[in-house]
């Protein structure tokens, strides 16, 4: 199983980002996918979360109309748009999959992503 995030990078406070976590190696429509950051020296958190069809979502309520995230079954990606970023946002931001419902918690996903750090400048 391989998850592939892409789209970090640095850039300014104001700007969109749109990251994307590449699936293979599992049935992409049977996981609820999540995006997580980690700042530096801070504990993992999930930002945005999705359900194997994508009809359902949450978000962490510090990043709600800012984060959006989305998925296409049939391309085995999962998608995290950020709009007007801010420099908190600074983190390396990874996906994870796990089989089951959706949720918030990070420990319950089974598989993850290296990872892809974002740099936001003022």
């Amino acid at each position: 199983v391989q998850l592939a995030e892409s789209g970090g990078g640095l850039v300014q406070a104001g700007d969109s980002v749109r990251l994307s976590c590449v699936v293979s190696g599992l049935i992409f429509e049977s996981y609820a996918v999540g995006w997580f950051r980690q700042a530096s020296g801070m504990a993992r958190e999930c930002v945005a979360t999705i359900s194997q069809t994508g009809d359902w979502t949450n978000y962490l309520d510090s990043v709600k109309g800012r984060f959006t995230i989305s998925r296409d079954n049939s391309k085995n990606t999962v998608y995290l748009q950020i709009d007007a970023m801010k420099p908190e946002d600074t983190a390396d931001y990874f996906c994870a999959a796990r089989w089951g419902i959706a949720t918030l918690t990070p420990r319950v996903y089974e598989y993850w992503g290296q990872g892809t750090h974002v740099a936001v400048s003022t």
